[in-house]
């Protein structure tokens, strides 16, 4: 796809997650892209930069097109529908040169459409007559009479949507059995036994909605109901967020969205994860029409997110109010009790296939005490437990384990901020000098960025109100603190400026 190009806002780099450009990136247009992602990454928010991308590379730059690539069709149609022109216009404000911008997916390439003719009598099993089933095994063609056009859309559209017809494959190592209870996760894991278990008629605390940060047990417990309930003869489908949207719009595009429709809701149990990412308005409508007509059913329906349903501000209010109907469960962060017990868990798993690997508990009070952020973090230190002791041949103590587990542990210190830099930011966000900001102009253009600067001192930095005044070309502390109140209320009653706000906010602390 090509988008001509526009004349883009630049904004000041934040922290980066770039993967890598691709080989023949050259060096130039390679610092150009990571730049380009440091801004998208500030700018959208970690979520949604890692959701759509963190895996997008840049493959060249020739004749003023800027050619990426991704790993799906999905996330290739899903950028060019919603931010292909944000990503064109942050990428021209790091190369000008840039004014179009290409997409393609990697490892694919389109096939050269050959013309329609009549079959002819052919081996089946000669080499190019050798077709795949979906499965990738071989099957001869046999000789078969043209095809009316409305059947072979037909056939089609059911191959294309089988797969999203089973949702997204259950990992078998997330079972009840292997989810460590604590007082932080009991509720969501007694509800969702509960759920998974059920064999009554209609549904229990319906839906069901389980949310919680990164790495605190969510879709662990998705996949273990999907399990158990799959035990107990019941049909079930899990989706992420992505394959719910992949599904329906590859359905659309192939004519079969009744067909996709009823299948969803033919089902006993829909299992949706990251239902924050859901995003168009069709498919939010799909989406609500679909979880109102299970419901409505006595069919069972498990959400989960990173956030209450009343904070997805990007779902219809109806969408919202029908998920936060059920039966809402947080799950904590996790005690050091229950880190304990879940590196207690993962070790002894580990020792199945590594007999000689012996961790004190020394070593696991250690790392429980280390790590607190969430339980992938605790399976990293695992990991490099387990590395250290069979790369190393030594055993692990708590001063191995101090070195092994050193980028996993969250105790540095928070960047601290210069009011200078807020100034400067702040400055180049609104077209103004810093100058500006500091001198006695009292025009609107001025006077907003210098009230927003001082705002963002007072949140930002320790700095007390007299002396922020007087980093502000010597204004007397009252002037400091109309301003604070000022953007304050402001930012309670537009949304715009707030957004704004935030946004200066993340990448001074990026």
């Amino acid at each position: 796809m090509r988008v001509d190009g526009t004349v883009a806002n630049g904004d000041e780099e934040g922290r980066t997650q770039d993967g890598g450009a691709h080989e023949t990136v050259t060096p130039d247009y390679g610092a150009a892209w990571s730049r380009v992602k440091r801004r998208l990454r500030a700018e959208l928010g970690e979520d949604v930069f890692a959701s759509w991308f963190a895996r997008l590379e840049l493959e060249g730059v020739a004749s003023g097109a800027g050619r990426l690539t991704v790993p799906t069709r999905f996330l290739k149609s899903w950028i060019e529908s919603h931010y292909i022109d944000r990503v064109l216009t942050t990428f021209r404000a790091e190369a000008p040169e840039v004014d179009r911008i290409e997409i393609g997916v990697r490892g694919t390439a389109a096939p050269a459409r050959p013309a329609v003719t009549p079959p002819k009598p052919v081996s089946p099993t000669s080499g190019p007559l050798a077709r795949l089933h979906a499965s990738g095994t071989p099957a001869a063609i046999a000789p078969v009479a043209p095809v009316p056009e409305q059947a072979r859309t037909a056939a089609s559209a059911t191959a294309d949507t089988g797969n999203d017809f089973n949702g997204t494959p259950l990992d078998a190592r997330l079972t009840f059995s292997s989810f460590v209870v604590g007082r932080s996760n009991a509720l969501a894991h007694a509800a969702a036994e509960r759920i998974a278990r059920h064999q009554g008629e209609g549904a229990l605390y319906n839906p069901l909605y389980l949310h919680a940060g990164v790495g605190l047990g969510k879709t662990h417990l998705l996949h273990g109901i999907g399990h158990a309930a799959r035990e107990a003869g019941r049909r079930v489908i899990y989706l992420t967020a992505d394959r719910f949207m992949y599904g329906f719009v590859n359905a659309l595009k192939t004519q079969s969205a009744l067909a996709y429709k009823e299948r969803l809701r033919g089902i006993d149990l829909l299992i949706l994860d990251d239902v924050q990412f859901i995003q168009g308005k069709s498919i939010q409508a799909e989406f609500g029409h679909t979880i109102n007509a299970l419901i409505d059913a006595g069919r069972q329906v498990v959400v989960a997110s990173d956030r209450p349903p009343t904070e997805l501000e990007a779902l219809e209010e109806r969408v919202r109010s029908r998920l936060a109907g059920g039966l809402v469960v947080e799950i904590g962060s996790l005690d050091e009790q229950l880190r304990v017990s879940i590196l207690s868990a993962r070790l002894a798993a580990v020792r199945t296939s590594h007999p000689g690997f012996d961790v004190s508990p020394q070593v696991v009070n250690y790392v429980a005490r280390s790590i607190t952020a969430n339980g992938r973090d605790l399976e990293g230190a695992v990991n490099r437990l387990l590395a250290h002791a069979t790369l190393s041949g030594t055993a692990v103590t708590v001063e191995t384990a101090e070195t092994a587990i050193r980028d996993l542990v969250k105790n540095r210190e928070p960047k601290r901020i210069k009011i200078e830099d807020i100034q400067k930011l702040v400055a180049s966000r609104y077209n103004v000098s810093r100058s500006d900001i500091l001198s006695e102009r009292r025009t609107a253009a001025v006077v907003k960025p210098r009230q927003i600067a001082m705002y963002l001192s007072k949140v930002l930095t320790l700095r007390s109100l007299p002396e922020i005044g007087r980093r502000f070309g010597g204004r007397d502390h009252t002037t400091v603190l109309h301003a604070v109140r000022k953007i304050e209320k402001q930012i309670g009653e537009d949304t715009v400026l707030g957004d704004e706000v935030e946004l200066l906010k993340r990448m001074l602390q990026d």
